[in-house]
């Protein structure tokens, strides 16, 4: 070979090492900088993610007006509130907005009880008051809530009593949280709007128990939907 073929060759084995030097060491920055980002997604994900509270109603829902002559009506709803971030999520108090499509009144109920209601249970005072639910990153937890008139002011007297559907808005409010920097964070209220459909009324039930509502397509609400 002579000397200017050799020197052709040794310059192009020189670009072709530096180009795979190059080569090799950009590949290795994309993937040192994927692994990074990847870290801190995961540890956004598990553990710096602010709470994220979803609600969620049975297709079946309960109701009972057990005494007369008063405007005292309860409605007992199963909730489950899911916490899909990372902080610990609280929900403070709940309330339930029921409204007479028909006559377009609406008529304001609070959260004041846990338990399966009964005539008996009630009687008994067999039930627990309302506290403030706590939710850990990435739990859920299932409450029956039993919800009362909000105050003798509140009308009609009966809002359920006509066969037919009625309209809920459960809304739930949350206590401020943080965000992953430890920063103070305020939540949104949550709300479920949903239809319920009374089959039947006959005030003898309220005696021993309740008249379920349930969903016309018999499917359960969420934050995002209205069944």
């Amino acid at each position: 070979m002579d000397l200017g073929r050799k020197s052709v060759h040794d310059a192009t084995d020189i670009t072709t090492d530096n180009a795979r030097h190059v080569s090799g060491g950009v590949a290795a920055t994309v993937l040192s900088a994927i692994a990074v980002l990847f870290s801190a997604y995961s540890l956004w994900d598990t553990s710096l993610k602010s709470a994220d509270l979803k609600a969620y109603v049975p297709r079946v829902i309960y109701y009972a007006s057990p005494y007369q002559n008063t405007n005292f009506e309860m409605i007992s709803i199963p909730v489950t509130i899911s916490n899909e971030g990372a902080q610990t999520g609280t929900i403070l108090h709940m309330d339930l907005a029921v409204t007479d499509p028909r006559t377009k009144q609406t008529k304001n109920f609070y959260a004041a009880e846990f338990g399966v209601w009964s005539m008996e249970r009630t009687r008994t005072k067999s039930y627990t008051g309302f506290a403030p639910i706590p939710l850990e990153g990435r739990s859920s937890r299932t409450e029956s809530i039993l919800f009362y008139t909000r105050g003798e002011e509140e009308k009609p007297e009966q809002i359920i009593r006509e066969v037919g559907p009625y309209e809920f808005k459960l809304t739930l409010t949350p206590a401020d949280g943080a965000n992953g920097l430890g920063m103070k964070q305020a939540s949104k209220p949550i709300s479920v709007s949903f239809t319920r459909e009374l089959p039947f009324y006959d005030a003898r039930a309220f005696e021993i128990g309740t008249i379920f509502m349930h969903a016309k397509d018999w499917q359960t609400s969420t934050n995002s939907s209205s069944q």
